[in-house]
């Protein structure tokens, strides 16, 4: 299994308790899925405990059903799909979010004012992606998210991958402090344990090569000692 699947694992062990951070969370996920316009939403994943929570997400959040969802003995990708126009307004209502106003895509950050609303929603942003960065093809999105990493506490990279725009962390101990945050502190040990394990085998090959190169010294100086007396008893 791949760290970001054991990671989606663990954030998806989160009860679902309070109505205000499962909004938060689906507002991540819909942010960052494969498709959420005034015509449809849809969610691709190929992670089967993210397939097993939507539903509950969605019913906690909106007390809306998916349109098309997929078998729990489907493997591969999965689809989850809605298209009915009084779900979608009934979501997009939820976040403040009006198509005839503006078709582009924000964040409501209206929404996310309390600190358990942010780490859901960066919660459920991580759980629509693939692998461990925040890949979104809405410009406005990934501007605003890099304003609201630093109120969260952290300094996020970005850059542009084709038509998509990744936000990103580098050093291990920040993301150890984001996976800590949105819920998964185990990943985040994990992830400090790695850190820890290369730079003790860092550590310990530089003092094995430290011992060899001294080693190599103290074998030519005992040569060419050898050497010496050979050469002084052939004279004598």
């Amino acid at each position: 299994m791949s760290f970001s699947a054991q990671v989606k694992e663990e954030l998806c062990r989160t009860p679902l308790s309070r109505r205000c951070c499962a909004r938060a969370e689906a507002y991540g996920i819909l942010l960052f899925c494969h498709s959420f316009t005034a015509a449809e939403i849809k969610i691709v994943t190929s992670a089967p405990v993210f397939a097993k929570r939507l539903p509950a997400l969605f019913r906690k959040a909106f007390k809306v059903d998916f349109d098309r969802s997929p078998e729990p003995a489907e493997t591969g990708k999965r689809i989850f799909l809605i298209t009915d126009p009084g779900k979608l307004a009934a979501i997009r209502e939820a976040y403040g979010s009006d198509p005839a106003v503006s078709l582009a895509n924000h964040i409501n950050f209206a929404v996310l004012e309390e600190d358990h609303d942010r780490a859901a929603f960066l919660r459920g942003a991580f759980l629509a992606e693939i692998g461990r960065a925040h890949v979104t093809s809405h410009y406005s999105v990934s501007r605003e998210l890099a304003a609201l990493l630093p109120e969260a506490g952290f300094e996020p990279k970005q850059t542009t991958r084709k038509s998509n725009y990744v936000t990103y962390f580098k050093p291990s101990e920040t993301i150890a402090d984001f996976l800590t945050a949105v819920g998964a502190p185990l990943a985040a040990m994990e992830v400090m344990n790695a850190k820890l394990e290369k730079h003790l085998r860092g550590s310990v090959n530089r003092r094995v090569n430290c011992d060899s190169a001294n080693l190599d010294k103290a074998v030519d100086a005992a040569l060419l000692q050898v050497e010496a007396i050979q050469r002084y008893s052939a004279i004598h």
